[in-house]
């Protein structure tokens, strides 16, 4: 992590890089990539990702820093729960200062899976554009520790820059949350769990929600990520048939 000598420089620079994409209508990963190397330049984090979601079930990460922030990322998908989830469910920031202590009794299984992790503190922000949730940015670091009032002030800045990069973005209706219908047309990193969920839905004749629901409970009981049960199901490693409830 760097020390800059003019943070307020950084995020001015940040703010007209994302000015710019959006009136040139370039790739919206560019910026993310910006503002997440932003948090580890001026914040005391190691990594972070920016995530777009309407719900559990539509998710998708669009940038993650580092293979830490990654294996989080994983998790969270698989699992369904942790702080992208809270920080995007409730609307507020979610500052886990010591992941080991204070992380059980809100994310148990979560808690456990990152117990061998180099990960000593979370801190997960929601996207929003007005009212709407477009998705999460979380952070994390090596150590435990908080973050220091002049640091969540940065945080939130970069949290609000991010948000921006994502405003053309589609909405529902109601104009409060992502259309998860976008969501089938986006290029995904996880293409494989939607054709594992396809598979699953031919096999069980069931719908989609509750295919990924069995994806992501035999990925519990087999101590794997989705991603990789899903690779097998493609690759026909593994039968549908195996993938019960």
């Amino acid at each position: 992590m760097s020390d800059p000598a003019d943070p307020a420089d950084t995020l001015s620079r940040l703010q007209t890089a994302v000015a710019v994409a959006l009136r040139d209508h370039t790739d919206i990963l560019d910026p993310l990539g910006k503002v997440c190397r932003a948090c580890t330049e001026l914040l005391p984090v190691a990594g972070a990702s920016i995530s777009v979601m309407s719900g559990t079930e539509h998710r998708e990460t669009l940038y993650t820093s580092d293979p830490v922030i990654d294996r989080i990322e994983a998790l969270q998908f698989t699992l369904a729960e942790g702080p992208c989830f809270e920080a995007f469910t409730t609307g507020r920031p979610v500052l886990v200062a010591d992941l080991a202590a204070d992380s059980a009794t809100a994310w148990p299984v979560f808690a456990a899976q990152m117990a061998d992790e180099p990960v000593g503190a979370i801190f997960a922000f929601p996207l929003q554009l007005g009212a709407a949730r477009i998705g999460a940015i979380d952070m994390y670091r090596h150590t435990p520790g908080p973050l220091a009032p002049d640091a969540l002030a940065t945080a939130l800045q970069l949290t609000d820059i991010a948000a921006t990069a994502l405003a053309g973005l589609p909405l529902t209706a109601d104009g409060e949350e992502l259309d998860y219908a976008w969501f089938s047309a986006l290029p995904r990193n996880r293409e494989q769990v939607n054709q594992a969920i396809g598979m699953l839905i031919s096999a069980h004749t069931i719908p989609a929600d509750q295919a990924l629901a069995r994806l992501r409970g035999y990925a519990f009981a087999t101590g794997r990520l989705v991603d990789d049960v899903a690779a097998d199901l493609v690759a026909r490693r593994l039968p549908p048939e195996e993938i019960a409830v």
